[in-house]
């Protein structure tokens, strides 16, 4: 008969192994109150608006470039990038479920995307109302 016997140390070696990024993943919800929270310290701050984060997603700006440009007008639908023709999977959460889960992703990819299209950074309230959109798609 084989004796299997754990010590604490063993047992708390083996759960710091374990990969624990699912238990600090946010939701898309939660991005989306970071994002309003910070719009909210900002004059002229309107709710969130899903219209207003639609119009911004498909209207072009600098460099005749949108949202849409590499994401497609339709956001559950797989992307390609506009130069590299890199694909991109889907932009909206119900057909990606990785979407807006991990806040330092968010950013990250926000200040690129901006950056490309505006020649800028969004403001929280472009954030906020473009999330909102896309929490709106369906598969």
């Amino acid at each position: 008969m084989l004796r299997v016997i754990f010590t604490l140390g063993s047992v708390l070696m083996l759960i710091a192994e374990l990969p624990i990024q699912s238990a600090f993943a946010e939701t898309p919800i939660e991005v989306l109150a970071t994002f309003k929270v910070e719009a909210a310290g900002t004059p002229g701050f309107q709710e969130f608006s899903a219209t207003r984060g639609e119009n911004f997603f498909k209207t072009k700006h600098n460099h005749n470039l949108s949202c849409s440009t590499c994401h497609t007008d339709n956001p559950a639908a797989q992307g390609k990038h506009s130069e590299t023709d890199k694909i991109i999977k889907p932009l909206a959460p119900a057909a990606n479920e990785e979407r807006f889960t991990d806040m330092k992703k968010v950013a990250k990819w926000f200040k690129r995307n901006c950056n490309d299209v505006l020649d800028r950074e969004c403001t929280a309230q472009e954030k906020g109302d473009v999330i909102t959109y896309l929490l709106t798609i369906h598969k």
